[in-house]
This record gives C-alpha cells, structure tokens and sequence, in this order.
C-alpha cells in the first residue's frame, strides 16, 4: 500500500513523533507496506501544500492532528476531499475527534495511542473498508521510534522528542492528559539504550516529552546522570517539571550541571490556592516559589515558567500577584498563556459555573471568564505579549535583573509598559531589538532611578553584539576606543598582547559606565571605568570586558586620541 504520513508543526525544528511511532505500527502489522512520512509546518503556503498532498497519489492519508494544527487542516482536509473523494483520511492525535465534527464528511479517527489500537485498523485499512472510529487501549509498550536513517532525513536540524514515560499522575481539569490514568514508564535500562542510540547523530536539542520528569526523583537523577556521562557536549535537554517534588540530593546534583544544558519548563499556572484546587490541580506553592529561586540562584539550569490567564477565580488582582510572585524569583523566561477550553475536558463542563467564554475553533482560547470581563482579559493578553517581547527575548538581562527587585510592583510596571505601547501602536509592528530598546529608553525617562537604567539598556545593548548605541553619536565611542588604545596596559589577562593589541582595539567598542553599572555587571572595581565588548560567536553576543587604564584620564588625552591618532 502507498500510505503517506503527514504532520503539520508549528516551525521547521519541530519534529512530529507520531508519525514514527505509526510508521513502525503498520510496517509491523501490514508487511510489505513502506510508509511515507512529510512533515509541512502551519505557516507553509496553502495552495502549494495542497498541490503537494493531492500529488501523492496515495492508498490513505493518515495526519496527526492537535490544537495548534487543527484550523490548517479544518481548511486542508476538505480541499483534499474534493480532489480526492475516494482516498480514506484517518486522523489521530489529541484533537482529532474535535476537528472531525467541523469536517463536511466522515473521516476515520483513531483515538489514543497507536500502539494499543483494535488490530482490526490494520486489516481494514488494506482493504479500503475503514470504520469512522478505531480505540486504543493505553499503557501498552512504546519503545523509541526513531531509526538511523531518520536522523539524516525526517530529523534533520530538528529537535528530537523522546518519551521516557507517557501519562501523568496529576489531573488538572483543562488538560486532556487528566482523561487517561497513570503512568507508563519504561525500564531505566531501556532508556539508556534507546539514548544511546541517538547520540552517536549529534542532536543539538532532545525534548523529553514525560508530562512531569521529576515525579520520580530517583529515576529523574539516574537519566541526568547519564545523559552528562553519555551525551553529545553540544547537546542540550529539555524536561516539563515540578518544582515543589524536587529532593535537596537533586538540588545538590543541579549546581554542578554546566550552565545551559538542562531547560526546564515549570507549569506554576497560578499561586492562588484556590484557583489550583478549583482546576484538580495539587502543589505547594510556596515550596514550587523557593525551588524555582533557588534553581535560579545556584544552578545554570535555563527556567521557563508558564502562568494561565483566565483560570477560575483569578481576577486581575489575583493574576497581577501570581505574576509578581513567579518574576521576583527571575526565571529567564515567563509565558502567559491563555487558558483554552479543550473538548472533553472537566473544565470544559465546567464553563456555565465559572461564567467562562472561549473561541469557537482550535485552540479554544478563552475570551472571558466571571472574574476577568472580555476588556480586561484583553488588556492582560497584551501585558503578555510585552512580558513575551520585552523580557523573555532576553535582550535586556541586566536591566530586568536590577529593576525586578528593586521595582516596588512590577505587575504594574508592565502593566503601564503594555498601556505605552497600545499607544505607539506596538502590537502591529515587528518586535525588533531596536524598537524594544527605543521603548524602553522613553519609558524609563520618568522612573526615580532613570540614570541607571538607561546605562543598563545601554549596557545590554553592546552586550547583545551592536557596533553602535541608539542615540549616542560614534564619536563617543570612538573616543572611548583611542583613549584606551592610548592608555590601556600592553598586555591584559590573555585578551592581547603585542601585535594583537591593534587587533583587539579595532574588533571591540568600548564604552565608559559608572560604578553602579560596573558593580551590577560583576565588573567593577569600585568606581567607574570602560568596557569592551567583543562578539563571542558560540553564544551570538558580546563579552563584557573591564579595560583598565594605565595612565591618568585627562581631558586632552582623550581629545587627541579621539583626533584620529588611535588604531585605524
């Protein structure tokens, strides 16, 4: 049979597992049967896309279907239709039940895992006499997918995604994983053998998809111990975890992974504790507050913490603490997302109690709730993408590392931001470093410590690898540049010596700061003097350096170097 697997995801470096898993289920049942897999993006153009899938000339089209694919295909799916009435379309995935009632005909739908689904699938799909609907049973066996040869082409430059466990052991009422119960995981050695069959391919990102890692402190330790025992050095790992089940010994083995290797993303969803028990959803919160501070504080693990905005009982009150109390502990990166209404779920049932109003089609965003009017949700929305802009590019980490603590509410100064850029019309524009850097300059005018915080932007600016500095003539830094080409010693800690002197002066711009600066970027000597900043290419930034200065800083000097008698 000529059968084509098709998966649409949200960007190229996305990879879609199920349809290895599918591939190797019919190889398994239908010998003789070789599978083809696509893998398209939601951002392709449409009509080529159709062209594409219509010229397959297939037995059967099987696509994986979930909330951030569901509209393409609601399009896609009819159009092929048309062209192709007689090819059988079978969807599987988390939304397929849903996409099939907006459909104008009957596709098949095969509902849980393929693993465990009715063999009958198999043999009626051979036959082109497909039932509407196929059932799995879950918790069955699920080794890795994957084979040497997709590495050098369905997942290449591609995240690779890997299951060490499927299920989740909590019930939170918007998520459909509270509609199976339990936790499948494979034996440890297992795992380890199934990594090692990845490594030798070099990946630069492996996403451990488990719903929550760490649900087994033990066995979370033992897979990160050998992953830095066994893994590519290049490779990074990513895990969904819960802050409040960490162990002081996975605190302890946290501290001396190297900075960058680990991200984890930390579902918080809110502090109030009556929001958390109205959605089935348990943790101590102030046990998750102090583990994600601490991770913060002592480890180089990257942190992405989610918050969800029109949960139950949340007002904007209520939301604007769980925002404080998430970004005063400094994750590197802090999504609002909305909440979204999923077919099936308990929340779902749910929405005439809690007064909750949602978007028609996938991905069901909500709208408005009894504690959050649609105006209001609006306005917390593009708080968000300001947070999403602003800080979680990460452009301007020195600047929110300073005011984070020191800014008496923070809520509502990102509150006051959003309003700002409603009014220079920001949410329609391209969200550049520059237009970013030339809000907030503005902005901060009016705040008591605007002196300093316009040196961190200036800071951060350099540090994101810029030659020049917003609003600052090139002859300042110029300047900068021949008075310590002038004044700098011969020789500094390994940067220069001798003949590379000219070298490093050229590369470089150079900028004098204050003490306070120099202090809060971990280079001050206690009063103020020059920065260097040099591209480092593996990290696509700049290094700070302190330049001393050898002689005494004289006006004329620094005329004369900035003449032109300097390095060309």
């Amino acid at each position: 049979m000529n059968i084509h697997l098709i998966g649409f995801n949200c960007r190229f470096s996305h990879s879609c597992p199920a349809l290895f898993y599918v591939r190797n289920e019919l190889e398994r049942h239908l010998p003789g049967t070789t599978p083809t897999l696509h893998q398209f993006t939601i951002n392709d153009p449409y009509f080529e896309t159709l062209l594409t899938i219509t010229g397959f000339r297939a037995d059967a089209l099987l696509f994986s279907v979930y909330i951030w694919n569901a509209s393409y295909l609601q399009r896609l799916l009819p159009d092929i239709h048309r062209v192709l009435p007689e090819t059988p379309i079978v969807l599987g995935g988390p939304q397929a039940p849903a996409l099939r009632e907006l459909l104008p005909f009957r596709a098949t739908v095969v509902h849980n895992e393929i693993e465990g689904v009715d063999a009958a699938f198999f043999g009626d799909l051979a036959s082109g006499e497909l039932r509407e609907d196929y059932r799995s049973t879950p918790g069955g066996h699920f080794p890795s997918p994957y084979r040497p040869e997709d590495f050098q082409t369905h997942l290449r430059d591609r995240n690779i995604y890997y299951e060490s466990s499927r299920g989740c052991p909590f019930f939170c009422s918007y998520c459909l994983s509270s509609l199976s119960r339990g936790v499948t995981a494979k034996d440890l050695a297992q795992v380890r053998e199934e990594l090692l069959a990845i490594f030798p391919h070099q990946p630069r990102e492996i996403r451990f998809v488990d719903r929550t890692f760490n649900a087994e402190p033990r066995r979370a330790l033992a897979i990160w111990a050998f992953l830095l025992e066994n893994a590519p050095a290049a490779c990074s790992f990513h895990f969904e975890i819960a802050p409040d089940l960490f162990t002081e010994e996975m605190f302890v083995f946290l501290e001396e992974v190297e900075g960058g290797r680990f991200r984890f993303e930390i579902g918080i969803q809110s502090t109030h504790r009556r929001t958390l028990a109205a959605v089935n959803r348990k943790m101590d919160v102030d046990r998750a507050l102090a583990a994600i501070r601490r991770l913060r504080q002592h480890t180089g693990v990257h942190l992405h913490v989610d918050l969800i905005l029109g949960l139950p009982f949340e007002d904007e009150t209520r939301f604007g603490q769980s925002l404080r109390d998430v970004l005063t502990a400094l994750p590197q990166q802090l999504q609002m997302g909305l909440l979204k209404i999923l077919p099936d779920t308990a929340i779902a049932r749910q929405t005439a109690t809690h007064g909750i109003l949602s978007c028609r089609e996938a991905p069901y965003q909500v709208l408005a709730t009894r504690w959050l009017d649609h105006p209001t949700l609006a306005r917390l929305y593009r708080l968000g993408q300001c947070l999403e802009a602003f800080y979680n590019k990460g452009f301007f980490r020195t600047f929110f590392s300073f005011l984070i603590p020191v800014e008496p509410d923070i809520f509502a100064w990102f509150r006051q931001l959003a309003d700002r850029c409603a009014a220079r019309n920001f949410f329609a524009l391209a969200h550049t470093q520059a237009l970013l850097h030339e809000i907030l300059s503005a902005f901060v005018q009016e705040h008591d410590q605007a002196p300093l915080l316009l040196e961190l932007l200036a800071y951060d600016w350099l540090l994101s690898g810029h030659r020049h500095l917003p609003g600052v003539p090139e002859t300042e830094l110029t300047a900068a540049r021949d008075f310590l080409w002038r004044h700098a010693p011969t020789s500094l800690d390994g940067r220069y010596s001798g003949r590379d002197r000219n070298l490093f002066f050229k590369r470089g711009v150079f900028r004098k700061f204050s003490a306070p600066l120099l202090a809060l970027a971990g280079l001050g000597t206690g009063g103020e003097g020059y920065l260097g900043f040099l591209s480092d290419r593996k990290n696509a930034r700049a290094v700070a350096i302190a330049i001393p200065v050898a002689g005494p800083e004289r006006g004329e000097d620094a005329g004369a170097a900035a003449s032109g008698d300097g390095p060309a």
